[in-house]
């Protein structure tokens, strides 16, 4: 059977239209003759989308009750015993009720899916589950709801829904959205222009990234490796010089001409002593490019332009900003055009910017430049300077020299020796020796013309030489080979280093490790598979090729993970390097163990400190009811019938009114030993939100002069403990009439928002840090209110238990004005339906 279509209609926050759009779709569908129906709609009481639904044909919900409250859902079964061509299904994050064949709506999607049916559907970018974290620290608000990424992502189609954010809070604030009564709510909060900016980026930003997945995977099924320039990337090559923080910055200013622009910043750690990079340079200039938006690479190749022109496609670059090359003009003729031009030639349809700077062109000594890498380039270079050199020296000596200046003639040639040698090592050097010694004896020793020698001293001269020049030949040549291992060692050192640093700036330690190690050996993928074949780690595209390179992390006899490299082969000196990170990974693993060890050793640590708390509130708080109802019956006993009516009213009163502290305190002690303990017990049904806020005030007898109520006559019931949810409104309630301002009154009001519902009590008091808001919910302690006649400090504790008990949330916000708001957010006990239309 050809499995089903998905498309999903995005979009950045309740209330842009993804609903009307997706019943838009399925009526102009309907109209080409397509069997469209509506699996599952929320209209949420808008009239427009309950209008755009009439005319379509629609399956039943499923209902089902859950603790005495019915609750409707997705009929999956029926839908596809329907089997239409398209089934319109709302909300793909949505949680089922508890019974229901799956947990989450975007499972019954995917058996819809599998049935051959095509489904359109809807979701918030605040639901994707990579983006909930993101979500809650622009908005504030824990996402509970998720859909994973994959699903998303595995959708044949994807849409954003999109509306400027200030034309949503008109179409809020014109009651499009929500009722009159959750509009202020909702504006001073979740749409808060700000917030929606930011979430309206966050949706096409992830849509960009997705459509640049589905470009790779297009052009690598197609065998495309030209770059398509969909998109501005551009990479800036750095050496380490001082001309980085220019090249940065001129890259920035390439990437910012389009939108969506992105900057990749790479260091490439070579081998042909060209390079000269310092490791505090390098540093700044990962910080000025993490600064500009961009990221920073390092990778490790023998031949630098073809890695720089390999890590540009990589990453699918469209330009690539090279330094103006640091040498002179004969070393320029000595070696050739160098890497930028050797950039330019390889990089194919990649624009290079070659910019020039300020060390550009400096030239640098002779020697300082031969003690990389001895290629073959640079062994057939040493000949070419030998086969020229000679003959060019030989005709100047001619032109110049005299019987006597067989000496000069010597050291000349000598030089030329030490020349090849620093040029292309010792086998050129060697060559060079024995070419000039001949030419010497040919030319310029006694007899003139031939290969003979008449004087034994010169014979000895001509030995002595060609001795001398093998032996500087040879420790030149040496020394090329201990420069060329001490900078691979330290492009090692900058490869761990950057490594470091990258765990360092918060980046997780090892999917950083897994990261670096496949950028610097230029793999495609690589991935950390656990001993229990569990995958801890991936980057890049580790789908083994036939070419894979393994190291255990860890005990070698016992590894506790295996590094995948997938994409080539090593060799030893890169196997060494490897191994290393292997041990930081290993080291790392650790940490991690360690880093869990000592969370659980903090809760330990909170729950001694809970532990001791409760002694000091046992030996202090519960200490003076006890003392005061003890000493009022006690005296009682001792007065006996000559104590008189008044004074006997009183003692009974004062112990009556100690026992009933006693008992209230001890409650709560109990109350909260169930919730740090996790069985507290609740029992949810239907409750009146205005009725349990009622209860509330009249419990604590306060008057309209000190509460403001606003509460919405037409938020349904609430899905919730009335006990619990009656504590919970007291308590926070009590506090918040306590702190409030002189002359102010506290204000309660409910609101609705989607499924959920929010009771908001607020004051105009002194209000909390933001930094403090979390400790007001610690257990015995007070924030600073010194009033020993108010409890223990649990009050806060226990409300945000309740709450979380019931499935809701217990948040402080700030007041505007100052003060703090506490608002006690729960789920509605039923959602109203569509009307099928038939």
């Amino acid at each position: 059977m050809k499995r089903g279509r998905l498309r999903v209609l995005l979009g950045a926050a309740p209330g842009v239209g993804k609903t009307y759009e997706m019943l838009e779709e399925g009526r102009r569908l309907s109209s080409e003759g397509r069997d469209v129906v509506i699996g599952l709609l929320e209209t949420h009481d808008r009239a427009a989308t309950a209008a755009q639904a009439r005319g379509l044909r629609s399956v039943p919900r499923r209902v089902t009750r859950h603790r005495d409250v019915e609750l409707s859902e997705l009929d999956v079964e029926a839908v596809i015993a329907r089997h239409p061509e398209v089934a319109l299904v709302d909300e793909l994050a949505h949680t089922n009720a508890p019974g229901s064949t799956h947990d989450k709506r975007w499972q019954d999607v995917q058996q819809l899916l599998d049935e051959g049916i095509d489904v359109i559907t809807t979701v918030n970018v605040q639901h994707i589950e990579s983006l909930g974290e993101v979500v809650e620290r622009i908005t504030g608000i824990p996402q509970r709801e998720t859909v994973p990424d994959a699903v998303v992502r595995g959708a044949d189609q994807i849409e954003v829904v999109d509306l400027a954010p200030q034309s949503l809070r008109d179409r809020l604030s014109a009651g499009l959205v929500y009722p009159a009564e959750r509009i202020d709510a909702a504006l001073s909060n979740y749409f808060r222009l700000g917030n929606l900016t930011a979430l309206r980026e966050l949706a096409l930003l992830w849509l960009a990234d997705e459509v640049d997945s589905a470009l790779k995977l297009y052009r690598a099924e197609h065998g495309i490796e030209g770059t398509w320039q969909a998109r501005e990337r551009v990479v800036v090559a750095l050496t380490g010089g001082s001309e980085g923080e220019t090249l940065i910055r001129r890259g920035a200013r390439i990437a910012a001409r389009t939108a969506g622009g992105e900057l990749h910043a790479v260091h490439v750690s070579g081998q042909d002593g060209l390079r000269s990079s310092t490791p505090g340079a390098l540093a700044a200039q990962r910080r000025l490019v993490e600064m500009l938006g961009g990221t920073y690479h390092q990778v490790v190749g023998d031949d630098i332009p073809q890695a720089l022109v390999d890590f540009a496609r990589s990453v699918d670059a469209t330009q690539l900003v090279i330094g103006a090359s640091r040498r002179g003009r004969i070393m320029t003729l000595l070696t050739g055009a160098g890497i930028g031009a050797t950039v330019v030639r390889e990089s194919g349809d990649i624009d290079v910017h070659i910019v020039t700077h300020a060390a550009a062109s400096r030239g640098i000594h002779l020697p300082r430049v031969t003690g990389g890498a001895l290629s073959v380039r640079r062994r057939l270079l040493g000949f070419a300077v030998a086969l020229v050199g000679g003959p060019l020296l030989s005709w100047l000596l001619l032109a110049v020299s005299s019987p006597d200046s067989i000496t000069t003639d010597v050291l000349a040639y000598q030089l030329l020796v030490v020349v090849v040698a620093l040029v292309g090592g010792i086998w050129p050097a060697l060559f060079a020796a024995v070419l000039s010694g001949l030419t010497l004896d040919y030319l310029f020793i006694a007899p003139v013309g031939t290969v003979t020698i008449a004087d034994p001293d010169h014979a000895l001269s001509i030995l002595l030489y060609v001795v001398i020049a093998t032996l500087v030949s040879w420790i030149v040549d040496q020394a090329a080979r201990r420069t060329r291992i001490a900078q691979r060692a330290a492009a090692e050192s900058e490869l761990l280093a950057t490594v470091a640093g990258s765990v360092l700036r918060g980046q997780s330690a090892i999917p950083a490790l897994v990261s670096r190690a496949r950028e610097a050996f230029g793999m495609t993928g690589a991935r950390l598979v656990g001993a229990d074949g569990t995958v801890l780690a991936t980057d890049g595209e580790p789908v083994p090729d036939g070419r894979m390179v393994t190291v255990p992390v860890g005990d070698p006899a016992a590894p506790r993970a295996t590094l995948e490299l997938h994409g080539g082969e090593l060799d030893s000196s890169g196997r060494r390097l490897l191994d290393i990170i292997a041990a930081q990974l290993g080291a790392a693993l650790e940490h991690t163990d360690l880093a869990e060890t000592a969370r659980e050793a903090g809760l330990l640590a909170e729950t001694d400190q809970v532990r001791s708390a409760l002694l000091s509130a046992v030996s202090h708080d519960l200490r003076r009811p006890l003392a005061a109802a003890v000493a009022a019956i006690g005296g009682l006993r001792a007065a006996g019938p000559g104590l008189s009516d008044d004074d006997r009213a009183e003692l009974l009163a004062t112990a009556d009114e100690s026992l009933a502290t006693l008992s209230a305190l001890v409650t709560d002690l109990l109350d909260v030993s169930r919730v740090e303990a996790g069985v507290l017990a609740v029992s949810l049904a239907p409750v009146d939100s205005a009725d349990t806020v009622l209860a509330a005030v009249d419990e604590l007898g306060l008057g309209p002069d000190a509460v403001e109520l606003a509460l919405d006559p037409d938020l349904p019931l609430l899905l919730a403990d009335p006990v619990l949810l009656q504590r919970v409104v007291v308590n926070v309630l009590a506090n918040a009439v306590r702190h409030t301002s002189a002359g102010t009154r506290v204000r309660v009001g409910t609101s609705r928002l989607g499924a959920r519902a929010q009771i908001r009590i607020v004051d105009h008091g002194a209000g909390v840090a933001p930094d403090r808001q979390d400790d007001i919910f610690a257990p015995f302690q007070r924030l600073g209110d010194t009033d020993n006649t108010t409890g223990l400090g649990l009050g806060l504790a226990l409300s945000r238990g309740f709450a979380e008990g019931m499935g809701g949330t217990l948040t402080p916000e700030d007041t505007p004005g100052g003060g703090l708001t506490m608002v006690v957010e729960l789920p509605v006990a039923s959602v109203p339906e569509p009307e099928a239309a038939s």
